[in-house]
């Protein structure tokens, strides 16, 4: 006959498997998770990777000149022109990008994947093509661009309207994806319950759908605005200082003559997209 350990009366017997979970937890690692001894050398070395060049950029501040280098006319100048054009480009992202993830969310159209990849192309495409094709697009003889010019007296190129939109062509994407995702994984009873209750179809995305996807669309602006203030490659094909110059051309320009200079501007960059990094941790990675 098989001996068991004996229980004080009354106590219930444990839930069945319940010891062998336990036991497979402690050695599968626990609740910490585990991972094979093997990754951790090239773990360490993709950390290190990324982080050396960020101290390479860190020792090489003159941080007694930094303020003196972020005063400087160009400086300011760079400054506040990328806060200009980076926000211009989140309000026409939440203009378009807001109606059109709606849309990719909750509308089954023909043609609905292809618009999807259109919509994520500029996430993938190298940023100087983009620059390239919206010259070509809305330049004076562009496609677009022509007929602005002539019908409206409207130029686009060398402007800075034309680095607001050359931004959200690149920052537009990242709106979309965020908001079309958290329009998926919101529970549609509330909205099912507010129309039952007579509310019409705006103001039930006013009032129900809006503040629910709320978390979703402050984070697809945040990541919007830091991929337009971090835009290079489609605004260089025009770079006047003043009208199209934002921090990422100064910090390039600045590299051949200025190095301190350029240091300051990116430590400035590095700084507002660490801060976003740290604002969307809980959004991207929330904890167990």
């Amino acid at each position: 006959m098989s001996r068991r350990p004996l229980r004080p009366a009354g106590e219930a017997a444990p839930a069945g498997g319940a010891e062998a979970r336990g036991r497979g937890r402690s050695r599968a690692g626990g609740s910490r998770g585990w991972a094979p001894a093997a990754f951790v050398v090239p773990a360490a070395l993709g950390v290190a990777f990324l982080v050396v060049p960020l101290v390479g950029l860190l020792g090489r501040t003159s941080w007694r000149s930094l303020p003196h280098d972020l005063a400087s006319p160009a400086a300011l100048t760079a400054l506040r022109l990328s806060l200009v054009c980076s926000l211009g480009a989140v309000a026409l992202s939440l203009l378009l990008g807001l109606p059109l993830a709606f849309l990719l969310a909750r509308v089954a159209f023909p043609g609905r994947d292809l618009v999807r990849a259109i919509t994520t192309l500029p996430m993938v495409l190298p940023p100087v093509v983009g620059g390239v094709a919206l010259l070509l697009a809305f330049g004076r003889r562009g496609l677009v661009g022509e007929w602005l010019d002539r019908t409206f007296g409207i130029t686009l190129p060398f402007t800075t309207a034309g680095a607001v939109l050359a931004e959200a062509f690149v920052a537009l994407p990242f709106l979309v994806v965020t908001v079309e995702a958290g329009l998926r994984s919101m529970d549609r009873r509330y909205e099912d319950a507010a129309a039952t209750l007579g509310a019409g179809r705006w103001l039930v995305f006013w009032r129900v759908t809006l503040p629910l996807i709320a978390p979703s669309l402050g984070a697809g602006a945040a990541l919007c605005w830091a991929r337009a203030l971090g835009e290079f490659g489609a605004t260089i094909t025009g770079n006047l200082p003043g009208s199209t110059q934002t921090m990422p051309l100064a910090v390039y320009l600045a590299l051949e003559t200025d190095t301190d200079a350029a240091i300051a501007l990116s430590l400035v960059m590095l700084a507002v997209s660490l801060g976003v990094l740290v604002a969307l941790r809980d959004r991207w990675f929330p904890s167990a």
